[in-house]
């Protein structure tokens, strides 16, 4: 797997997850999880159902989003790696 395949299955992994300030939304709740009162298995407990769910940073059914079509580019683009990836799984591309 090359570093460019690895960087598109980590955007794409933060994108379904509702962006970036999602993930920051979901770190804190974890950190105040942590760090609140309780036994590990109820914070473990917590902290399981809490990353079920993205953090709440999903954009309005009416706003604009202006990297949509950029963000679906680079959907197709971790797809077409990963089928590429599937049918040569030694990590050669055909002919070389």
């Amino acid at each position: 797997m090359d570093l460019k395949s690895l960087f598109n299955k980590g955007k794409k992994v933060v994108d379904e997850r509702g962006g970036v300030e999602s993930l920051k939304e979901d770190a804190q709740e974890l950190a105040g999880i942590a760090k609140g009162k309780g036994s590990l298995t109820d914070k473990a407990k917590e902290a399981a159902e809490a990353v079920k769910e993205p953090g709440t940073n999903e954009p309005d059914a009416n706003e604009r989003h202006p990297n949509r079509q950029a963000t679906q580019a680079r959907h197709a683009d971790s797809a077409a790696q990963e089928s590429r990836e599937e049918r040569h799984p030694e990590g050669g591309s055909p002919g070389r």
